[in-house]
């Protein structure tokens, strides 16, 4: 089948989710100028550059509360930093519990049960006992193509790991098992890995 994103499509949920998967979930954490930490899960995620180490998250859709954006956003625009932790299959529930709709200035940390430690090298709240956190200055905040997409670029100042993930001097995905996010309600944890030489190594 083939259809224009811009006409709708003839299943009963919109698969475009569904196609771009598996997709690595960013965990992050925030606060607000007065000090309210907030967490919240982002499946548009991922890592963009090596030197020096970047990030992005997308954010869609707003709340009430908020000027056209969510929480996450509106606590970097004041503060200009923000933390991503990388969520474990262990921690599925804690993750999807922080996932709920709450009223600006809500503890998400408090309300899903879940230890914060404060970073490093930002005024930040992290996860605490993740696998591994990103601590990161904002760089851009980009406003894209639809109603309240935005597109946050970070740059990594920090970077936490869980002593038991490295393993033989590597950082190893093994011990944690990553959760990913598919289409729907749908999801994956990452549990086998294969290795690929490429043809220039």
């Amino acid at each position: 089948m083939f259809y224009r994103p811009a006409d709708g499509h003839p299943l009963p949920h919109n698969p475009f989710n569904a196609i771009v998967t598996p997709r690595p979930i960013g965990w992050i954490s925030t606060q607000d100028a007065d000090g309210t930490p907030n967490l919240a899960p982002y499946s548009f995620f991922n890592g963009v550059a090596y030197v020096p180490p970047q990030v992005m998250f997308a954010s869609t859709g707003t709340k009430d509360d908020q000027d056209n954006t969510k929480d996450s956003v509106a606590n970097i625009r004041e503060t200009g930093v923000f933390c991503v932790n990388i969520v474990e299959a262990a921690a599925r529930d804690a993750m999807n519990a922080s996932s709920a709709t709450f009223p600006k200035g809500t503890d998400e940390f408090a309300k899903a049960g879940i230890t914060a430690e404060r970073c490093e090298t930002i005024d930040c709240p992290r996860v605490g006992g993740a696998p591994a956190a990103l601590e990161c200055k904002v760089t851009q905040i980009v406003q894209i193509e639809g109603a309240s997409n935005y597109v946050v670029f970070g740059e990594v100042t920090g970077v936490h790991m869980r002593d038991d993930t490295i393993v033989d001097g590597r950082f190893d995905i093994t011990t944690y098992q990553p959760l990913s996010r598919l289409g729907y309600r749908d999801y994956t944890v990452i549990k086998d890995l294969f290795e690929l030489t490429r043809p220039d190594d």
